[in-house]
């Protein structure tokens, strides 16, 4: 504990606060990929330690968040046949899908459980051999290694009844989707430490000098982000523009190969639909074709088409980083966690849920 202590030291951050400002001469945007970092940020009160000149924009850093509408629609069906068991994170079951959630699902009948792994999944199919049991595998690169083992136990078992609905994604495509807008915003990134113990910080070296942008990988307590801050910061005034680790107490160059050598055999990239910014090219993990009779959709005969948002939710534009969750005029009146429109109210790292807890304006009477 006094380890993680150490990095939410007061007078360490309030020293790295009256750096940047010495640094700093001019109005710069950046932008934190992770929806934990973002959480850390409006809890700690790290955007208000800053100067005027530096902006923090949040980006789709929430895995649950970007998992399309249509994705969450096949759930769904697959969820209300009587022969299934499925299983989800927790921050799935709330996600609103064209007509309802997963949790509305479960209690109109459907056999809809919460786990803390993929590796429960494959257990609850070894003890149901009458029950197909499907796990919804949902996250960044962070958590895919951990699906891919699952699916190699299951295939090692002979297990027939275990099928994965699979809205993995990848960070470095939606960056450069980012990037590639007309509109965009962002000077520099804040990359997500936890990605980049997986992957390594490799990924990021093409994207930071194609479009010129500082890339900082950084960790998750105030103190980690005020030294990503800073020196992103002296990239952009000094005129530079590469790859930077600021977390190597967790978090190495080549990452953890072993982790992905699992994905690589378990997975192959694929282009995937982003709810709030579309389909991003080679931006998704789907199953090789050597696992491929564990994949419910085609299991199941489900599609998984491009599905509008409700209109009046305005997730996308949160998670483009064009706008604050403050700024959407459903937000903490006809949107709440309690009866959330969009994903971003719903998820633990949702940016609208880190402000309607950190921020949301007080109602006087």
């Amino acid at each position: 504990m006094r380890y993680v202590a150490e990095y939410r030291d007061p007078e360490w951050a309030r020293r790295l606060a009256e750096q940047i400002a010495r640094v700093v001469t001019r109005p710069w945007t950046l932008m934190e990929v992770c929806g934990g970092q973002t959480h850390s940020i409006l809890r700690h009160g790290i955007d208000a330690m800053l100067p005027a000149e530096i902006t923090l924009i949040h980006g789709p850093g929430c895995p649950v968040c970007v998992t399309p509408v249509g994705l969450i629609d096949a759930a769904l069906q697959i969820a209300a046949r009587p022969e299934v068991l499925f299983c989800s994170f927790g921050d799935m079951l709330r996600v609103p899908g064209t007509h309802g959630d997963l949790l509305s699902a479960k209690a109109a009948g459907a056999d809809v459980r919460m786990v803390y792994s993929p590796l429960d999944a494959v257990s609850l199919a070894m003890r149901h051999p009458d029950r197909q049991v499907v796990f919804f595998g949902v996250g960044f690169e962070t958590t895919a290694p951990a699906t891919a083992l699952a699916v190699v136990q299951a295939a090692a078992r002979g297990l027939s009844n275990f099928s994965l609905l699979v809205s993995h994604v990848r960070v470095p495509p939606a960056m450069e989707a980012l990037l590639s807008m007309a509109d965009c915003r962002v000077q520099g990134f804040l990359a997500a430490g936890h990605v980049c113990t997986v992957m390594g910080t490799a990924e990021y070296e093409s994207i930071a000098a194609k479009y010129r942008v500082p890339i900082v990988v950084t960790g998750f307590e105030p103190v980690d982000l005020l030294q990503g801050i800073l020196r992103c910061v002296r990239q952009l005034e000094g005129g530079r523009h590469v790859v930077e680790n600021e977390y190597p107490r967790a978090v190495c160059d080549s990452g953890n190969e072993p982790a992905q050598r699992w994905m690589r055999e378990v997975f192959r990239v694929v282009s995937r639909e982003w709810r709030g910014m579309g389909e991003i090219p080679d931006s998704g993990l789907g199953l090789a074709q050597a696992y491929a009779r564990f994949d419910a959709a085609q299991r199941f005969g489900m599609g998984t088409e491009w599905t509008p948002m409700a209109t009046e939710c305005q997730s996308g534009m949160v998670l483009q980083g064009q706008m604050r969750p403050t700024q959407c005029p459903a937000f903490g009146t006809r949107c709440s966690p309690e009866h959330p429109l969009g994903a971003t109210m719903v998820s633990s790292e949702g940016a609208c849920a880190a402000y309607h807890r950190y921020r949301r304006p007080k109602v006087t009477s």
